[in-house]
């Protein structure tokens, strides 16, 4: 029994790997579409625009990422397993935070102003 669920976890592992890495692959790929028609002209899209378009599809496969690392020790750990993991863990949630908060500084930038603020900017 222990073998199936230890076989189980690793095909669930690199199940939820696959995921999150195709999930980075479509936004770059999605993004990439973008850029181009953006550079062509035939649709407007801001460099900010494209970084948040981008950095959804990241911070969302980094997700995925590190819950197949929490997975990859769910079975029997060993203390350098653990280490691994959370050496791991660590430097994809410290990534995630920081793209996190660039996202959020970014969508504040992006998002329309209203028309108060504007005027009184103006008038600055």
């Amino acid at each position: 029994m222990e073998e199936f669920l230890v076989t189980a976890v690793g095909y669930l592992r690199m199940t939820i790997e696959a995921i999150g890495a195709a999930i980075v692959a479509l936004g770059a790929l999605m993004t990439t579409f973008r850029f181009v028609l953006s550079f062509f002209g035939l649709k407007e899209y801001t460099n900010s625009e494209l970084r948040l378009y981008l950095g959804r599809y990241l911070v969302l496969g980094l997700e995925f990422q590190v819950g197949a690392d929490i997975l990859s020790t769910a079975i029997s750990p060993t203390i350098s397993d653990v280490e691994l993991l959370a050496a791991t863990v660590v430097i994809r949630t410290v990534l995630n935070y920081f793209l996190s908060r660039e996202l959020e500084r970014e969508r504040r930038e992006v998002a329309p102003r209203p028309e108060g603020d504007v005027l009184r900017s103006e008038a600055s």
